[in-house]
Formats: C-alpha cells, structure tokens, sequence
C-alpha cells in the first residue's frame, strides 16, 4: 500500500476516533439528571415571581428576595448542601421556563393541580391555600362566589384564581402580571373584587389596607415545588428535605415568621 493511501486511511480514522468520542461524551452529558448535575456544580436554579407576598418579593430597601418560599427553599437548598440562584420570570411563564431548563426548579405560591402534573412534576405539598374574594371596604353587596355574577373581577395571570374567576357567568376578568395592581384598580373603582390566594390578600390589606375579605374561602389548594417530568431522584431529594424541615419544626417556625406578624 502506498504511504500516501496509508496516511490517508490513518487520518480518516483518527477523526473517526474523535467524532466517536464526542458522541459518547455527548451522550452522557445529555444522560445527567438533574441532580446529578447540582450535586456535580453545587448551585440549584430556581425559578419564581417575585410579586407575591408574603411568599416571595423583592424587598424595598434592599431590592432582595425575601418571603415565606425563599426562605423555605433556602432551606431547602441548605439540606442539598448547594448553593441557590433565583430567577425572576412572570408567573404566566414560569412552567414554560422550567421545560425549557432555563431553571431547574420553581417555588412560587405554586398550586398542585392535575392539569399542571400532565406536564410537570411536583413535591409534597408545603402550604395549604386557598382563594377568597376581596372588595372595597364600603362594598356591601357582595359577600360570596354568587354574588360575583356579572362583575368586574381582577385576578393575577395564569393563576388557579384566574380560572376560577372565568367560571363565573357574566364576569368580566382582568387578568394582571401583579396581583397588587388589581388592589390599586380595586380602590380606584375599575374592579368590583379581586380574587385571589387568601394569605396573599391579607397581606396586602394589612399593609395597605382600602379593601377586605367576605365570604368564605372557596377553595382548598396545596402549595408545592416543581420539577420537571421524570427527575424522580431530584425530587426524592427535595422531599427528604421538606419532610426534615417540616418534622424538626422549621417550616412551622417559617409560618410564624411570615403570617403571624406584620414586620416583613
């Protein structure tokens, strides 16, 4: 065989080599799971709408995340022994984001629901929750659901609360990326009630004030974290943890801090 014919057989299979090795590195770097992969990086990425108190928020002096869920997934992230980086995305968005692995897990007032579990998963729940019918403090004729017929009602985008609200025959709904300026056009007459998750509408009248709540609550929702489908190992690992926390007395404590007192 001529040295030519050979070097050139010898070349071809030299970048055969190559192009084979790629592949099988790619192919296990696309195998990582999720928490293989924040064990190996030790950071976790969260996705969350920072526009939810008590729950999650962005402080006023400090322009940092503060709230019920950040410190819960702070400990959380704690128990993992990882270090956590949030990223702000609007609610309506927040399910998109995590299947485009633009964050790897989502804690955010975040409602198990059937029609969510077809296309992600969830945790055991962490809070129970539920809507409830805020209006202005001089409204005396609406004092529950059927009252609603027919009404203006605002509701916070891609919410349980937004599809409860579009039930409601006759109701016009208007749908907000922050549910606080549903209570701003509530005071200013452009609503006749809002409905929403019923810690959150608390804590904006006990700040704010200018509106209340009537009725009772309409629903009973469990709040959970989110994953993406089939990363059963990563979510085995956040269980693990909600259920250390919850058992040692750290999420009760949580609970006091963040809904029996008005300092945050």
């Amino acid at each position: 065989m001529k040295k030519g014919k050979l070097k050139y057989l010898f070349c071809c299979f030299f970048i055969f080599t190559l192009l084979f090795c790629h592949l099988v590195l790619s192919c296990s770097e696309d195998k990582e799971d999720t928490y293989s992969k924040i064990i190996r990086t030790k950071k976790l990425l969260v996705g969350t709408d920072a526009t939810y108190p008590p729950f999650e928020s962005k402080d006023g002096k400090t322009g940092e995340l503060v709230g019920f869920d950040i410190d819960l997934m702070n400990a959380v992230c704690k128990k993992l022994e990882v270090k956590v980086e949030y990223i702000i995305v609007p609610f309506d968005g927040i399910i998109s984001g995590l299947k485009n692995h633009k964050y790897d897990a989502v804690i955010s007032a975040f409602t198990i629901t059937p029609e969510r579990e077809n296309q992600i998963d969830f945790s055991q729940a962490y809070y129970n929750a539920g809507q409830s019918i805020a209006v202005r403090e001089d409204e005396n004729q609406i004092n529950s659901q059927k009252d609603l017929i027919g009404k203006r009602i605002g509701v916070q985008l891609g919410t349980t609360g937004e599809i409860l609200a579009k039930k409601i025959d006759g109701a016009e709904i208007i749908s907000y990326d922050n549910i606080g300026a549903a209570f701003i056009d509530l005071d200013n007459k452009k609503l006749d009630a809002i409905i929403n998750d019923k810690p959150t509408s608390e804590r904006i009248i006990a700040f704010k004030g200018k509106a209340k709540l009537v009725g009772q609550t309409l629903t009973s929702e469990n709040y959970g974290i989110a994953v993406r489908e089939g990363e059963m190992r990563f979510l085995e690992a956040i269980n693990h943890a909600l259920t250390t926390l919850q058992t040692s007395g750290e999420v009760d404590s949580l609970k006091r801090k963040w809904f029996s007192a008005k300092t945050h």
